[in-house]
This record gives structure tokens, C-alpha cells and sequence, in this order.
């Protein structure tokens, strides 16, 4: 039931790989979404410089505030800045406190549990009132694999951790199918929001409201998932969305380009934003030993084989069907740039891609580039024989095989 909300890594990383990637966008820029829909929030309004901080919170009409660090990832209050400073989260109480905050975020990175060891850049800080939650829940809008439609998920257990809710307790998760074309009326939201605890009908309709403009966002804005963690029912007995993580479906570009024009690439890997210009499906991994493939399919396999044999994998790459040599070349390129990588693996199976297409890359890459990394190649398919001829007439140091068993032991005994 929740297993589009689980996470996985590099893993789930992996497996969407051959695919687009989806959109994410910061936590103040999900706020003027939701504000655009009617969907009531703590009033917020973000900083790109600690000036910029105090004049914001010198403005703001409230003194109690708190300000958060705009980085894409989760667990921003527990994550600590590479400049030890600890904690993205803080209560603010005057604009001086407000500006030392956001001097010590912004332009730092911060490390949480999702960034990884490097961390994410911070390039702006987000002011909030405060409002004090009576009681949090959970929701969330997003596609439901079992169903094979949108489902509403929510529940009275919010503000934490909800795979874990799910897991020790699966009846406090409530699951309603959406009509994908008509979304929530508003007896069936009501009916959540009684099932949630809202005991009187103002609190019930407020909360019926945000399920059905949640829905609108859904599907108006060709969103993946729509996460609000926690909603809360504050102590002045109002219901808000206290925070929101929204994925938008890169295919949907052409139509959402209001959505795709707060893309922030400094929250992503360069190396893939740069594969991506390229039309490469490019995943950075922590292994010694660099792929390129063609088809997702072939590269998962591939990298199954590498572990097999006791190695480990630097990147997913899939060159695709429509790789040209000047793609293979830049597909080097974004390899050699990972000091971490000792050797590469290519391994192409020619069906719509042409093998002597590949050969040639290869050859100019290692060439151009000044190879000095130990270079293996499988080719299989179309134009094989004369590709391996290319190889061969190169006189270059290339390593040809014939066994995708024998290849990917080779290039992890040269990775050693």
C-alpha cells in the first residue's frame, strides 16, 4: 500500500534511472503553490542573504518565527552544516537573531541522513510564523501501484517517520481511492477527515478542503506524489499544512514549465545534470569502476555481474539507443571526472545501437582524453564484427572480450 512512499538509495535511484527523473522543488516554493490553491499555511517568506533574513523577520508582523535552511532532502532540524553549525531548524526570536541564523546557512551545506556525506548547498533560509500544533497528521496524494490509480493517504499519526507508522501499526494508515477525473467530493473528504479525529464540522470541512485543492495540484500540476508531513490542528483550532514535499513528472515538462522553472541544480549531482544535457541516464555511485551500457535493463545486469565477481559499480549509464560517438565521448568525459573510478566497463548490445557507433566513440574518447584508466569493452549485435575490426586497427590499449563474465572479472581485477 505505501510502497510508492519508500525509499530505497541508490537503489530506487537506480531502478528510475532509465526513465525521467521527477522534479522537486523547496519547501517555499511548495508553500506559494499551496497558497495558490487555497490551501491554508503558516505564512512564510524565504532569503537568498542574511540581510535579506533580517529584513524579512524586521517586517515580518510576528515575533515568534522560525527559520529553516532551503535544501532539498529530509531531515533538516537533525542535520548538522559543514561549518559545524547543528541543526537546519531553529526558533527565531528578533531580525538579529534571524540574520546570525542565516549566516551560518547560507552558503554552507548542510549533511542530513538523505544527503550523504558531501551534503547540499544551502542558497536560501525560509522565515514562518510560528503556530503551534494541537495535534499533527499525516497526508499524501500520489500513485498507488496495487490500485493502478491516485489514492489519498493519511494519518492521525503525523510529524514522523510514516514507513514506520505503517509498519508497527497498518491501521492507522487510511487509504482512499481518488475518481482520477472528479477527485474528492466533499462528503468522501469529510469522511477522512472524521476518520482522522476532527471532531466538530468547522475543523471537518477545513480539513476536507486541503484533500480535495490537494488533489487539484495532483492532477492540474502532473504531480508524482504530493507529501504533507505534518498537517496540523493548531492550538487556535485551525488546520494547515505546516510542511509539504511535492514530485512533479519530468515528462510533463512542456506543459509545466511555471513548475519546471524552480528546478534548483545546485540541490542535484553536477555529473548528472550535465548527463542529462546530453540525454545520458546517468546515476553517480561510490564504486571504482566506471559503465557505460546501452538499455537499463542491460546496465542493471551489468552491474549485478561486477558485484558478482566482487566489484563495484561507480555509476549507472545507459547511453541509449540513440547514443552517437560525440554522446559516448561526453559519456567519458562525466567518468573520468570521478577520482574514484580505476577502471571502465563498456558493455553494448547492438540492437538499435550500432556497435561500430560505439567503437568510435571509443576510440576518439581514449584518444582525445588521454586514456590512462584500463578501458574493457564487450560488443555484441549489430555491426559487431566490424566494430571489434575498428578496436583492433586502433592499436589502442583497449581490452576486448567476448564473455560478459570474463569482461566484468577483468575489470574488476583491474579496479583492484
Amino acid at each position: 500500500m505505501l510502497a510508492s512512499l519508500r525509499k530505497a538509495g541508490s537503489v530506487a535511484r537506480i531502478i528510475s534511472a532509465g526513465q525521467r527523473r521527477f522534479l522537486s522543488i523547496h519547501e517555499y516554493q511548495s508553500m506559494k503553490l499551496l497558497n495558490a490553491y487555497d490551501i491554508p499555511t503558516p505564512k512564510s517568506v524565504a532569503a537568498q542573504s542574511p540581510q535579506e533574513a533580517f529584513d524579512v523577520a524586521k517586517n515580518f508582523g510576528h515575533d515568534k518565527l522560525v527559520i529553516k535552511a532551503q535544501v532539498l532532502a529530509g531531515g533538516r532540524g537533525k542535520g548538522k552544516f559543514d561549518n559545524g553549525f547543528q541543526g537546519g531548524v531553529h526558533m527565531v526570536d528578533s531580525p538579529e537573531q534571524a540574520k546570525e541564523y542565516a549566516e551560518k546557512m547560507i552558503g554552507s551545506k548542510l549533511i542530513t541522513k538523505q544527503t550523504g556525506a558531501g551534503g547540499r548547498i544551502c542558497n536560501a533560509v525560509m522565515l514562518a510564523e510560528r503556530r503551534t500544533p494541537a495535534h499533527e497528521y499525516y497526508v499524501a496524494v500520489l500513485n498507488d501501484r496495487a490500485s493502478q490509480g491516485v489514492v489519498l493517504v493519511a494519518s492521525a499519526q503525523g510529524g514522523m517517520n510514516i514507513e514506520e507508522v505503517a509498519a508497527k501499526d497498518p491501521d492507522a494508515i487510511i487509504t482512499t481511492p481518488i475518481d482520477f477525473n472528479n477527485g474528492l467530493s466533499k462528503p468522501e473528504a469529510i469522511e477522512v477527515a472524521k476518520k482522522l479525529g476532527f471532531s466538530d464540522e468547522a475543523t471537518q470541512s477545513e480539513a476536507a478542503d486541503i484533500f480535495i485543492n490537494l488533489y487539484r495540484i495532483f492532477k492540474e500540476k502532473d504531480a508524482t506524489q504530493i507529501e504533507i508531513n505534518p498537517m496540523a490542528l493548531t492550538d487556535d483550532g485551525h488546520v494547515l499544512c505546516m510542511d509539504a514535499k511535492f514530485g512533479f513528472d519530468d515528462n510533463a515538462e512542456f506543459r509545466q514549465q511555471d513548475v519546471f522553472s524552480l528546478r534548483d541544480v545546485s540541490q542535484e549531482e553536477p555529473s548528472e545534470v550535465e548527463a542529462q544535457k546530453a540525454n545520458l541516464n546517468f546515476i553517480k555511485l561510490d564504486g571504482s569502476i566506471g559503465c557505460l551500457v546501452n538499455g537499463a535493463g542491460l546496465a542493471m545486469a551489468t552491474m549485478d555481474v561486477l558485484a558478482l565477481h566482487g566489484g563495484n559499480p561507480a555509476n549507472f549509464l545507459d547511453v541509449g539507443g540513440g547514443a552517437t560517438p560525440e554522446t559516448v565521448k561526453k559519456a567519458f568525459e562525466i567518468l573520468l571526472r570521478d577520482p574514484k573510478v580505476k577502471s571502465i566497463f563498456i558493455n553494448i548490445f547492438g540492437g538499435i545501437m550500432r556497435c561500430d557507433y560505439i567503437a568510435e566513440g571509443v576510440i576518439k574518447a581514449t584518444k582525445e582524453l588521454d586514456l590512462k584508466i584500463p578501458l574493457v569493452v564487450r560488443l555484441k549485435g549489430t555491426k559487431e564484427e566490424e566494430a571489434k575490426k575498428m578496436i583492433k586497427d586502433s592499436g589502442l590499449k583497449i581490452i576486448a572480450f567476448d564473455s560478459l563474465d570474463d569482461a566484468a572479472e577483468q575489470a574488476v581485477k583491474l579496479a583492484a
